[in-house]
Order: structure tokens, then C-alpha cells, then sequence
């Protein structure tokens, strides 16, 4: 008996990059529906592709940044080869993350050329220029280098099931049947990306305000802790809840299925809302709205557009971040609310 072929994905380092990519495996799944897939991600990323109905096995594995540890990703390619695989698709451009299937001899390894990587790619995509949405980026991986890509292409699709969303509100203490609106005030790209904290203060204050019932909680990593603090202290109200670094991805995740709507900056928590279909606002300053948007069926994108952006720049190279601080509260209050009296 033939044994059953597998497809390799490997998976992006990012969290929001990693979601970006979910519509590549539903082109896979349309294609070869008896092939199972499976994920090699670092534990930062792999509680997402677990919320994904196509993946079958996340394969957790963790490097150091910037370390070769040629022995480690030998040893990785020695155990995936026994698990049969048909073809991998190397979603990192970087030359480490090629080894590992080349050396599991893989027949099939589909990529972009990125740092350089012939030979250990033998299916080579190119990005075009200026750089494509990053959902029709990777959704390219699933047809020839040749093909044009379809006009359109499923959404970012994860799942969360109730008893996911019952068990993380019930830990937390959330009140069940009132309304819960998520912040996402940090951005692990860097400061600029990040909507003043005293922005978000003053739209929890307008949120309590049209609707005292409203539960709003802050979500982060441990290292947005601070400024998550910073916004529940000018905030001055009890209802607003500081959970930076009080959940696992895993659980961001079920309470994020839970919220009535969130506003996010341009974040990993803002594509995990889009992809479970929430009402989400994303605010856009250095970064382009149109490269990687929300998909939710009630979505908005704010960006001012201004001369100066997208920058793409970590700290403002200007000094001022008006891209963002000129971003009123009204203004975000503006698109939220309708969003509330339609959730």
C-alpha cells in the first residue's frame, strides 16, 4: 500500500503573517483534498494554525534568531522525513528555513527566491513590484510561478469553538451577555505603529459613556503591560480591564471570538479578529492599509494618507508620528459605533 502523502507548510514568524497565509492553505485543501497538511511553527505562532479547520499537526520548533544551528534543523529534516512528504512551501525567505526541507528531501519545495535560495527552492516564485497584498502573496505559492493569480481569493478563516470562548470568560471573570469591546494597543514592530495610549483612553471613555455595560479589556503581550497600564490609569474607570500578558495566544484568541468589536493597531491581533470574522477597526499610519487589510465582514481601515507614509520606519523618522496622533478618538468613535449597535 502507497503510503499517504503530506503537505509541509512552514510557517512565518510573525502571528498576523501567519493568518495572512491561512487562504494558501484553503488553495492546497481545493487541490488536493486527500493530503493532509501539517505546520512547522515557532510556539509563538503555532496556537494560531491550530485554530485552522486545514491544518491536521502543528510541528513546533523553536531557533534562535539568527543562528544557523545546522545540527538542530538536520536532526528536524530527519524526523520529517519519515513523515512522507509530497512538498513544502517555504513561507520565510530566509536560507535556513530552506535547508530544512531540502535536506528532508522533499521532491516538491515551493518559495520566493529570497536570500538567494536556488537549489534549495526547485519551485521559484518572484514578488512583484511594488510588493503584493501579503494574502495574495503567499496564495500565489498554491499555482505555478507562471499563472496569473485568481481575481478573487477566500479570506483569512479561523475557528474557535464556544466551549474555547465559555472557558476564557469564565477565567477572566467576564460577565456573560454584556457587551465586550478588545483594544490592541501594541505593535511588536515598533513605536510608531502604535495608536497614542491617551487616544484609547479617551475612546473607553466614550465607549462607557453611550453604554455603561460595556466591557472594555486591553489585550497584549506581556511587554505591552505598560502601556496598557498607562491607558486603564487615564482612563479612570474600573470597567476597563488590563489583560496584557494575563492570557495565552491561545486564549487572546477565544476572547477575541467573544468581543463585540475591536480596535487594533496594524498588529497580529488585529488579522487573528479579521480572521474570526469580528467587527475591527485598524489604525494604519507607517504601515499601508491596502498590504495587508481586515477582512471581517464589518471592517475599517483608518489611515490619513498622509505625504509621508507609509514610511514603513519603526520609530517616526520625523519626529512628530502625526500619521497616527492626528487619528482623533471621534474619529474612531465614529466607525465603532455603528459597528456596536449592529453586533
Amino acid at each position: 500500500m502507497t503510503a499517504l502523502l503530506r503537505t509541509l507548510v512552514i510557517s512565518p514568524n510573525w502571528i498576523g503573517d501567519a493568518v495572512m497565509a491561512q487562504p494558501l492553505l484553503q488553495l492546497l485543501c481545493a487541490a488536493h483534498p486527500e493530503r493532509p497538511i501539517d505546520v512547522l511553527a515557532p510556539p509563538s505562532v503555532a496556537p494560531v494554525w491550530r485554530q485552522m479547520a486545514q491544518v491536521d499537526t502543528v510541528i513546533e520548533a523553536s531557533f534562535r534568531h539568527g543562528a544557523l544551528q545546522l545540527k538542530e534543523r538536520w536532526t528536524l529534516a530527519r524526523a520529517l522525513r519519515r513523515r512522507a512528504y509530497a512538498e513544502a512551501y517555504i513561507l520565510p525567505n530566509t536560507f535556513k528555513f530552506a535547508l530544512i526541507p531540502w535536506l528532508a528531501r522533499i521532491p516538491r519545495r515551493i518559495g520566493y527566491v529570497g536570500e538567494s535560495r536556488y537549489g534549495l527552492i526547485n519551485i521559484m516564485h518572484h514578488d512583484d513590484a511594488p510588493p503584493r497584498p501579503m494574502v495574495a502573496l503567499y496564495a500565489a505559492l498554491a499555482h505555478s510561478p507562471t499563472a496569473s493569480l485568481q481575481a478573487s481569493l477566500p479570506r483569512p478563516e479561523l475557528v474557535v469553538s464556544a466551549a474555547q470562548i465559555a472557558a476564557v470568560g469564565v477565567r477572566l471573570g467576564l460577565a456573560p451577555g454584556r457587551p465586550l469591546v478588545l483594544f490592541a494597543p501594541g505593535a511588536e514592530f515598533g513605536a510608531a505603529k502604535r495608536w497614542p495610549p491617551a487616544h484609547f483612553a479617551q475612546l473607553a471613555q466614550t465607549i462607557l459613556a453611550a453604554d455603561p455595560t460595556t466591557q472594555v479589556a486591553l489585550l497584549g503581550s506581556p511587554q505591552d503591560l505598560p502601556v496598557c497600564a498607562e491607558i486603564v490609569a487615564q482612563t479612570g474607570h474600573e470597567g476597563v480591564l488590563n489583560l496584557a500578558g494575563a492570557t495565552t495566544l491561545a486564549e487572546a484568541l477565544a476572547l477575541v471570538g467573544r468581543a463585540n468589536a475591536m480596535v487594533s493597531n496594524d498588529s497580529g491581533l488585529l488579522h487573528i479578529a479579521s480572521a474570526l470574522n469580528r467587527p475591527v477597526i485598524g489604525l494604519y499610519g507607517p504601515t499601508d492599509p491596502d498590504h495587508a487589510p481586515p477582512f471581517s465582514d464589518l471592517a475599517r481601515s483608518i489611515s490619513l494618507r498622509l505625504p509621508c507614509a507609509p514610511c514603513r520606519q519603526r520609530i517616526c523618522p520625523l519626529g512628530h508620528q502625526n500619521c497616527l496622533k492626528q487619528i482623533s478618538a471621534a474619529m474612531v468613535w465614529h466607525e465603532l459605533q455603528p459597528m456596536l449597535l449592529t453586533a
